[in-house]
């Protein structure tokens, strides 16, 4: 799938299993998730006749809203698909590698 325009697709992050504490959460006590992984990108807007690409981009691990995109299915995965200002910000840069996916 290749997202068009400003739009990300993301791979969301597994949501912590114990707490700061060492405390074990249920599924219901766990935080949503709010990292993922960039999977694919679009090619960015046109803005005054040039596009502008997206800061964005594959491989980067990324902070975002809890319930920011849309949740689509990939594979029979979830995955979320999101514009690039709903973004707070890149946690870091990640290698991606095939087993991540």
């Amino acid at each position: 799938m290749r997202p068009l325009r400003n739009n990300i697709i993301v791979k969301k992050l597994e949501a912590n299993k114990k707490s700061a504490g060492g405390i074990i959460l249920t599924e219901t006590t766990k935080e949503v998730p709010t990292e993922g992984v960039v999977i694919a990108c679009g090619a960015g807007l046109f803005e005054g006749g040039e596009r502008v690409p997206l800061e964005i981009k594959v491989g980067d691990i990324i902070v975002f809203p809890q319930y920011a995109g849309t949740v689509i299915p990939i594979n029979g995965e979830p995955f979320v698909i999101m514009k690039d200002d709903e973004v707070l910000a890149v946690a870091q840069e990640a290698e991606m590698k095939d087993e991540q996916l």
